[in-house]
């Protein structure tokens, strides 16, 4: 009884899961790409709401700093 709910389970799970693999989901099509390129999706657009992210950035994690230095995570920059 116990393998057949494990078993009905894995299968639920497989058939959810298998819809995020499909690569048509996440294609951009080129004209929606100028939409998406455009100043008001641009996180960085207000500077005192970035600012005030720092802030809480900083004073939750006590670090400054790093939001747009590019690197790999090893040290090697």
């Amino acid at each position: 009884m116990k393998t057949k709910s494990c078993l009905l389970a894995a299968a639920a799970a497989g058939l959810l899961f298998s819809g995020c693999s499909s690569p048509s989901l996440v294609r951009v099509q080129p004209w929606e790409r100028a939409t998406l390129a455009g100043y008001e999706m641009r996180a960085d657009r207000d500077p005192l709401q970035t600012a005030l992210a720092e802030h809480v950035y900083f004073s939750r994690e006590a670090a400054a700093g790093g939001r747009g230095v590019g690197g790999s995570g090893c040290g090697c920059n």
